[in-house]
């Protein structure tokens, strides 16, 4: 390995929200960009690696923000709110144009007179498309519905994610010349073999996951029993179903609160049953037009073990969810083949010694709790029912499709596949990662490149030391909360989440450490070691990660070891002593606060701040 792919990796190791993005967008430097009121430019940052910008700053996962350096001082970011925002004012929402995308994007590739069927117009086939589209080749979108988005639109309740959210930053995509056929189903309209033979040169796979997983229990399939897949997407569509007063949602993901979220605001139930935070008659009201009194949800997990997110859990709680913990389903019960209640059992643990998924429960410990529906949300597998022998796929035990990890192909040379289709149901971000993973590695296969092709790096550049400042007081602002909708108006699809205003927005990130620009210790090359150990930047350090220690003492992998070696700091090339035995400086990176003040200390010049840009195209 060189020098620079080792500076590389460390840059990248230093920049964490970004290496934990999926589509590794520079989230610290629009971040950042914000804190300096330059939401345009922050807006064409977090634009450049995801064509579902605007969405994912409504429903994203934010891994970024669980890998926050910040977080281990006090609080991550919001980065995902923090996104929103500059959406909101650049992107798609205030009707940003086709060249404008272009224009963040780059030049787009001279047509390559190359076809590639993307079939599902969920987010990987999405972001799929739109990529392919960039590089210069023909796409046609295969979609089973009647309106592109996939779980997007079918899934996600309205009150979480806007229709016409959606439907701006897919045109953006269309736009982009993508050939769309609706309410063409694989295996039903046509075949792998018909787009083969109609000339297409690759193809992609993002079906999705569009079927629920069914309980295997007594009682299962009685009247009042509903998948939640089924009932989001008649709610989706703007259909009512008829759940009755009581309502028991089974699972503990995000989906299943996605369910019972939407079926209190459906039937009306908003508030805790005994909160008093909305008036009796608007409960009355909403009562009366609906019909239900309570929605309650069964959970495996423990409170410590919820597969949800904590903020769903909140909410969910807030609007009067109860949640029964540490509990599984045992049997229907029924009468003239209707649901009348569901047995429940204990949950003594989840997982067996092997760490496998093995809920085991507590004899004797059975619960009936009464309800008039039942909504299943416990997961989805894809449909593959259009698969043939012919098509020469291999499926992984698991039913999804097995893809090389790193360029998505499948077991059949010229199809790609990616989504949940591949790796089963999981956030909207790992979808649009996929997408572009394979629309890279179809280039490389429709331009004759290997596809282990590497990417270009990063562009490092140095600041000067001395006018670096970060924000003031940055280390001590709060963390501002994201402004929520009132319970007493969160009815139907009403938005829950508001967003930040511009000035919360410049306030919350201004909290950024700007983990992309770091302390470099170096001396120049005609003044070898300049360093002269005063331990200044030591003292200074507000965290206390710098230490300067006897190399004797330095313990470290034989590689390090040996480039210390060659870089030693002796006595006898310093102007202050060590006792012979040479030292080494350390700085631990993750208590940095990127604060400046040892470059600014620093007596010889020696200590910089130096930031890194990352422009990776592929190099085909």
């Amino acid at each position: 390995m060189s020098s620079s792919e080792i500076n590389l990796h460390w840059w990248k190791t230093n920049f964490p929200c970004r290496q934990a993005c999926p589509v590794h967008t520079e989230s610290g430097r629009y971040v950042s960009l914000i804190a300096q009121g330059r939401l345009e430019e922050a807006y064409r940052v977090a634009r450049r690696t995801n064509p579902l910008a605007s969405i994912c700053g409504r429903i994203c996962a934010a891994p970024c923000e669980d890998a926050c350096t910040r977080g281990k001082i006090d609080t991550p970011i919001s980065i995902r709110a923090l996104k929103r925002v500059v959406c909101e004012r650049y992107g798609v929402e205030s009707m940003l144009d086709l060249a404008s995308v272009e224009t963040i994007l780059g030049e787009r590739l001279r047509s390559s007179g190359k076809w590639v069927a993307v079939i599902g117009g969920g987010p990987a086939g999405l972001a799929a498309a739109h990529d392919l589209a960039l590089q210069g080749h023909q796409v046609s979108l295969f979609e089973a519905q009647e309106v592109l988005g996939g779980m997007l639109t079918h899934g996600i309740p309205e009150y979480r994610l806007p229709r016409e959210l959606i439907r701006l930053e897919i045109n953006a995509i269309v736009n982009m010349g993508i050939d769309v056929h609706l309410g063409k189903k694989l295996g039903r309209d046509f075949t792998l073999a018909d787009l083969w033979e109609n000339g297409y040169n690759a193809i992609f796979l993002a079906l999705g996951a569009q079927q629920g997983r069914e309980l295997s229990l007594a009682g299962i399939h009685a009247d009042g029993v509903i998948q939640a897949l089924d009932f989001l997407l008649n709610v989706n569509r703007g259909y009512r179903v008829q759940t009755g007063e009581r309502i028991i949602v089974v699972g503990g993901g995000n989906v299943a609160f996605d369910v019972a979220r939407s079926v209190a605001r459906q039937v009306g139930k908003e508030t805790r049953q005994v909160s008093d935070m909305v008036s009796a008659l608007d409960v009355a009201r909403s009562a009366i037009r609906f019909g239900a009194k309570q929605v309650e949800m069964i959970c495996l997990e423990g409170p410590d073990e919820m597969p949800a997110d904590a903020e769903e859990i909140d909410d969910a709680q807030d609007e009067g969810i109860v949640i029964r913990y540490s509990r599984g389903p045992k049997q229907v019960l029924t009468r003239q083949g209707k649901v009348t209640a569901l047995e429940v059992l204990t949950v003594s643990s989840v997982f067996d010694e092997n760490g496998r998924f093995n809920p085991s429960f507590v004899e004797g410990s059975e619960e009936i709790l009464e309800t008039d529906s039942i909504i299943v949300a416990i997961g989805q597998v894809p449909d593959l029912s259009f698969l043939t022998p012919t098509d020469e796929l291999e499926l992984r035990p698991n039913r999804t499709i097995l893809v090389d990890q790193a360029t998505l192909s499948t077991s059949k040379a010229g199809i790609w596949a990616g989504g949940d289709a591949a790796f089963g149901p999981r956030n909207v971000i790992h979808a649009v990662a996929d997408g572009k993973r394979a629309a890279l590695s179809i280039h490389r296969y429709l331009m004759g490149a290997p596809e282990s092709s590497k990417k270009k790096g990063g562009h490092i550049f140095l600041p000067d030391t001395s006018s670096y400042r970060p924000v003031k007081d940055f280390d001590s602002i709060p963390t501002q909360k994201i402004p929520k909708l009132s319970l007493d108006r969160r009815t139907g699809i009403a938005q829950v989440e508001l967003g930040f205003t511009r000035e919360q927005a410049v306030r919350e990130a201004s909290r950024c450490l700007r983990c992309w620009i770091n302390t470099i210790f170096e001396s120049k090359e005609e003044e070898a070691n300049e360093c002269v150990l005063c331990g200044a930047c030591a003292d200074i350090c507000p965290e206390k990660c710098i230490e300067i220690l006897p190399s004797r003492v330095f313990t470290a992998d034989p590689p390090v070891l040996e480039k210390l070696a060659a870089a030693a700091i002796h006595s006898e090339q310093n102007r202050c002593s060590t006792g012979g035995s040479g030292a080494v400086i350390t700085k631990n990176e993750s208590r940095c606060i990127r604060c400046g003040l040892c470059a600014r200390r620093c007596p010889v010049g020696c200590i910089t701040m130096q930031a890194i840009f990352f422009e990776e195209t592929a190099d085909v």
